[in-house]
């Protein structure tokens, strides 16, 4: 069994373009979930998400947590053997859990598998190819669930560069395996968190503390 997390917090204009996707995989429905935490959204997310109840499992917050909160809740109710993290505003190439799956059953060595990935526009035109080993991402990375577990989740404390803090973490003990396909869809749009500079200048502060 393989856990898609899916977190959201006022995207409800991506989020059905991410559960489609997920829906869309290749293999059977039967070999894994799609968990939807939803971190208090605002907007219409709950009805997006109420017109999938059938296909997905949601976890709505009452208030605003955090993305490493969000994560994190996820994976504990995560029923896969293996898990990979979705954000809302991206979508998936329809082989992506085959393929990853495929990796880590026939490789019981590896601990972690992850693909490259495509910044696409508004559009969903695919705009660069990018290397997961050159630009790391926390999305597109199937995890062994019971590593992630072991080296204690996500850092609550981080509201950015959270992804930052949970590899350096998973690195000193397993390691991550890139597979170079372009599976991921990571859109670049004005509301990316990675252009909020003030709240990714405070986390870098943070991470360097923490690590050094």
């Amino acid at each position: 069994m393989i856990s898609i997390v899916i977190t959201t917090f006022n995207y409800s204009r991506f989020i059905e373009r991410a559960i489609r996707s997920c829906l869309d995989q290749s293999m059977p429905k039967s070999k894994y979930e799609i968990i939807v935490v939803d971190d208090a959204s605002t907007d219409n997310t709950q009805q997006i998400l109420n017109n999938y109840r059938e296909e997905i499992k949601t976890i709505t917050f009452t208030e605003n947590k955090g993305l490493s909160a969000a994560r994190n809740e996820g994976v504990r109710k995560a029923r896969g053997q293996y898990v990979v993290f979705l954000d809302a505003d991206d979508y998936i190439h329809h082989d992506l859990l085959k393929i990853q799956s495929l990796y880590l059953e026939e490789n019981h060595q590896l601990d972690a598998v992850s693909i490259d990935y495509y910044l696409v526009d508004e559009k969903e035109n695919n705009r660069e190819w990018i290397k997961s080993e050159d630009k790391p991402i926390a999305c597109g990375i199937m995890f062994r669930k019971d590593l992630l577990i072991e080296i204690g989740l996500y850092d609550e404390q981080f509201r950015a560069r959270e992804e930052e803090d949970l590899r350096i973490r998973f690195l000193q003990k397993f390691s991550i395996y890139p597979i170079p396909l372009p599976l991921y869809r990571y859109r670049r749009h004005d509301k990316n968190l990675t252009s909020d500079y003030q709240a990714m200048e405070k986390a870098a502060s943070q991470l360097k503390n923490k690590h050094q």
